[in-house]
């Protein structure tokens, strides 16, 4: 696994934790759909996917790949027992009409109130907003999942998103490669850090403000991904 693809995964592990037992869960394109394989033990969710069907299971291997089966972002996926299908408008519908426990989703930039951008960048070509919006105002709680940084190495996590929102003040919790963040009532506070770097070294690529929770956890966050 190359660094790029280890930080994926790396992110994707941590955010499967923040998953509760018997959750209606939406995993949104990119990282978020690498959560599905590190559900903890003891943790039932019941994965909904964007083009209709609820009860989505771990991805198969190469061998037992059915191509008719796929989610969102059209990779393959295996479906559990009690598996159902179901058109775009239903599931359009669960997700606009707050029958979705918490979806994973990941951002273009992130601000400090809890706004969330993820869909368009000026000059690029835009494909459009998908169901991100939908997702991120129906959803009971919203997570999500990012790198800390662009690939070009500019801060993602912002005082104020300068790219089109998809919502205001919608973001619940924040995972990223190096640490953890989670929104109350329009505060952003850091509850969790790498091992891998102090706080400072965190402050210098994270331009939003934020609090420090006093019992900060400071974590190995290498640690199970495979």
């Amino acid at each position: 696994m190359n660094q790029r693809d280890r930080i994926r995964h790396c992110i994707a592990r941590r955010a499967a934790l923040e998953l509760r037992d018997g959750d209606v869960v939406n995993l949104g394109i990119g990282i978020p759909t690498l959560v599905n394989d590190y559900i903890p033990p003891g943790v039932t969710i019941h994965l909904h996917t964007e083009n209709g069907m609820l009860e989505v299971g771990p991805t198969p291997p190469p061998d037992q790949v059915d191509p008719l089966l796929v989610n969102a972002s059209r990779q393959p996926i295996s479906e559990l027992p009690g598996a159902s299908y179901f058109d775009s408008g239903l599931s359009f519908a669960m997700m606009r009409g707050g029958h979705l426990d918490t979806t994973i989703i990941g951002a273009l930039q992130v601000s400090q109130a809890g706004d969330i951008a993820s869909w368009a960048v000026p000059g690029k070509t835009v494909l459009g907003v998908g169901g991100a919006m939908d997702l991120v105002v129906g959803a009971k709680r919203v997570i999500v999942a990012t790198t800390h940084q662009t690939k070009e190495g500019q801060p993602k996590i912002l005082p104020e998103c300068t790219l089109p929102l998809t919502a205001r003040g919608e973001v619940d919790v924040l995972v990223t490669e190096h640490a953890v963040f989670h929104f109350n009532e329009g505060r952003m506070i850091l509850v969790e850090i790498g091992d891998h770097l102090d706080l400072k070294e965190l402050k210098s690529i994270t331009p939003a403000d934020y609090e420090i929770h006093p019992q900060l956890t400071v974590v190995d966050r290498w640690e199970g991904v495979h």
